[in-house]
Parts: structure tokens; C-alpha cells; sequence
């Protein structure tokens, strides 16, 4: 195992993970562990484009349709009239 000593660290942001330990019920140093963990755990894999993402995130909402295909098309301002 690896050890390693994070130096000045402001007091806010101790309290703050303080805090966030007590509510996952671990201790500081498990908390930061599992900061760490969390914030490594997708280094190799290549970052999705905003585009999948949103598609993911919305896959299971179901639309009744296809939305159309907006390329090449002048934007235009939203009708926004009652």
C-alpha cells in the first residue's frame, strides 16, 4: 500500500470532508480513499462526446418519435408568443 501526505489543506475543506465521511459513515481517511477510487476509476477509457451522453442519460424516457436531423439547417430564434 501506498501512503502519501496532502499538505496544506485549508480548514474548510477538512470540515467539508469531515462531514461528508460522517454521512457515508467512514472515517476521513476512508472517505478520501473512496474520493481517490471514484476519481481514477474511468482514467483509461476514452471520454464520451456530449452528444452519447445526453442520449444515455435520456435512452429510457421514450419519445414517440425520432427527433429530425438538424444539420445543415439556419438557426432561427424560438418562438417564444403566447
Amino acid at each position: 500500500m501506498v501512503q502519501f501526505v496532502v499538505r496544506q489543506l485549508e480548514q474548510e475543506v477538512k470540515a467539508r470532508l469531515q462531514r461528508r465521511a460522517q454521512r457515508h459513515g467512514r472515517s476521513m481517511e476512508a472517505e478520501v480513499r473512496e474520493i481517490l477510487r471514484d476519481a481514477t476509476k474511468d482514467e483509461g477509457r476514452p471520454a464520451r462526446k456530449l452528444g452519447s451522453r445526453i442520449a444515455a442519460r435520456f435512452r429510457r424516457q421514450g419519445l414517440p418519435s425520432d427527433l429530425p436531423e438538424l444539420r445543415g439547417q439556419c438557426a432561427r430564434a424560438a418562438g417564444l408568443d403566447r
